[in-house]
């Protein structure tokens, strides 16, 4: 029996393995970079524990005596002394973070908002645009792959340009920048917003949005680990083997021989215990309602309850929701208590193999759907409805019944867009004709002829809503805004109307002001009278 020892000093691999910095070893100057750039991580991981720890002041100390700082570190150092109400050096910082880097959003919009406190509000303008310009149409950047947790949103950028632009009084460009960040918004979060347009519209300032204080550019954690000693191999090992006939000599001896090795090969266990049943999806099936899940024909699902109503509670992908039961199909699993299944030998006169036993899954049928329904109707939720894509600043799909209304169109992109439906404007590709052409009540059965295996697609874009010239009528009631966009009147009161939203709203203008109200609440006034 032979013995095998091996050995490796502490840090044989060093700094430059393979999954290290990768830098040559090639002279006096390359040591010098690496060394300088080992220098930097060891500091600025320090200065951001020092603010992880309630310390900005240590962490802004070892910032600035940190010798090669690259952008991140500019912004950093800059969002320290902003924090601090430092704001000409706040200043110098992000004017040297876009000096490193001109294409940094963050550093455009921080400096804006220095800018604003020093309320130089021209210059805090341009850089909000020029925030909004390096978003290049996107809705948000996601800085956390570069090291700051912090999402910079189209939306509050306007957010800020409308607040800057109401500083300098141009209220109708402020409104205007307002209601493009209200359709870009990606969630309800950014209800600040809405209050923002409420305050456009009584001339009012709104806060400023601002990065919260502590976000910092953190360096790559990969590198930092590198930072650390290793031992790769450990400590010495004896290596030997267990057969005394091994004559080996090397890092692989003889393995043992099991015997009465198991002439069927060991069936696979379940690792992991999934809570319900599992099933396959048939076919896509598109959520519409908060308690309904999304799924696509593959996916794999569980099943937690099976409801009499025909619905499943379902979890996929750690989300839980409800799917029509017969759009899934069982699946098995094969477990340890599973028995091999038995395939019979085919006969020598079969030329070809019987077809499977397993009778093919029928095709769905509507469901009634989570709400009760009366008996006596015998509807049936019908899942086979046309997919409507609309493409508009970004795209949305909503799921429309065949042969629907231009009106019942309109009212629900209107909807899922949140803006109102005398702003928008739909046109589709028509068959034969070069450019797209406008929706309308008369083009609904050649659009509706156009749809192919159930999808659609539209154009949407925001217009000027065809006006009522000099239509005016009176108020019956008082009404009271619960929504920005709606119209206050009293009683009595002379409004113009400006557009018809739909049968029920019309949009008009009243004391100055400009909104939408309900049709109900007014009546046809004979004679031109002016507004009170």
């Amino acid at each position: 029996m032979k013995l095998i020892t091996s050995s490796l000093s502490e840090h044989a691999l060093g700094l430059f393995s393979k999954k290290s910095f990768r830098l040559p070893l090639l002279g006096s100057q390359h040591r010098r970079t690496v060394m300088s750039f080992v220098s930097t991580l060891r500091q600025w991981d320090e200065a951001v524990a020092c603010v992880e720890q309630r310390d900005p002041a240590s962490a802004l100390r070892i910032f600035l005596n940190i010798e090669e700082k690259n952008s991140k570190i500019f912004f950093n150092i800059g969002c320290l002394y902003l924090n601090n109400s430092e704001l000409d050096e706040a200043e110098k910082a992000f004017d040297r973070s876009i000096g490193k880097d001109e294409h940094l959003a963050a550093a455009f919009f921080q400096r804006g908002v220095t800018f604003y406190k020093k309320e130089r509000f021209e210059e805090s303008l341009l850089d909000f645009q020029q925030a909004f310009k390096q978003l290049r149409g996107n809705q948000l950047i996601d800085y956390k792959p570069l090291g700051l947790r912090y999402k910079l949103y189209a939306c509050e950028v306007l957010h800020n340009i409308g607040l800057v632009q109401a500083q300098l009084g141009k209220w109708e460009k402020a409104q205007e920048n307002l209601l493009t960040a209200l359709s870009l918004r990606a969630d309800a979060k950014f209800s600040h917003i809405d209050h923002a347009l409420d305050a456009i519209l009584k001339q009012k300032l709104f806060p400023l949005v601002e990065i919260r204080a502590g976000l910092l550019f953190k360096p790559n954690k990969h590198y930092v680990a590198e930072l650390e000693k290793r031992d790769y191999l450990g400590k010495a090992k004896v290596v030997s083997s267990i057969v005394p006939a091994d004559e080996f000599s090397g890092f692989a001896p003889l393995q043992p021989q099991v015997d009465n090795v198991p002439s069927t090969p060991k069936v696979p266990e379940v690792l992991r215990v999934f809570e319900g049943e599992p099933h396959t999806v048939l076919y896509e099936f598109y959520p519409e309602t908060k308690e309904e899940l999304a799924v696509l024909p593959g996916n794999i699902v569980f099943v937690l309850q099976k409801g009499a109503d025909n619905w499943a509670s379902v979890v996929f992908n750690e989300k839980r929701g409800l799917v029509p039961y017969n759009f899934l199909e069982p699946l098995d699993i094969v477990t340890m208590t599973s028995k091999p299944m038995q395939i019979e030998p085919l006969n020598e006169n079969d030329d070809i193999p019987a077809p499977p036993r397993r009778a093919p899954p029928s095709r769905p049928v509507g469901t009634e759907g989570l709400k009760t329904v009366k008996a006596e109707t015998n509807n049936i939720r019908d899942f086979s409805g046309c997919i409507v894509k609309v493409h508009f600043r970004f795209t949305i799909a909503v799921r429309i019944a065949h042969g629907q209304s231009y009106g019942i169109i309109l009212q629900t992109i209107s909807s899922k867009l949140k803006l109102p439906a005398s702003a928008l404007t739909l046109c589709y590709a028509k068959e034969g004709v070069e450019e797209r052409v406008n929706l309308e009540e008369s083009e609904m059965e050649a659009v509706w002829n156009s749809v192919k295996d159930n999808r659609l697609a539209l154009w949407c874009s925001l217009t000027e809503s065809k006006s009522v010239p000099h239509e005016k009528v009176v108020a019956l009631y008082s009404y009271a805004s619960s929504t920005p966009e709606d119209l206050d009147f009293e009683q009595g009161n002379i409004i113009t109307v400006l557009s018809k939203v739909n049968d029920e709203w019309l949009e008009g203008q009243c004391n100055g002001k400009v909104g939408i109200f309900p049709s109900s609440f007014v009546k046809a006034l004979n004679g031109d009278q002016q507004c009170e």
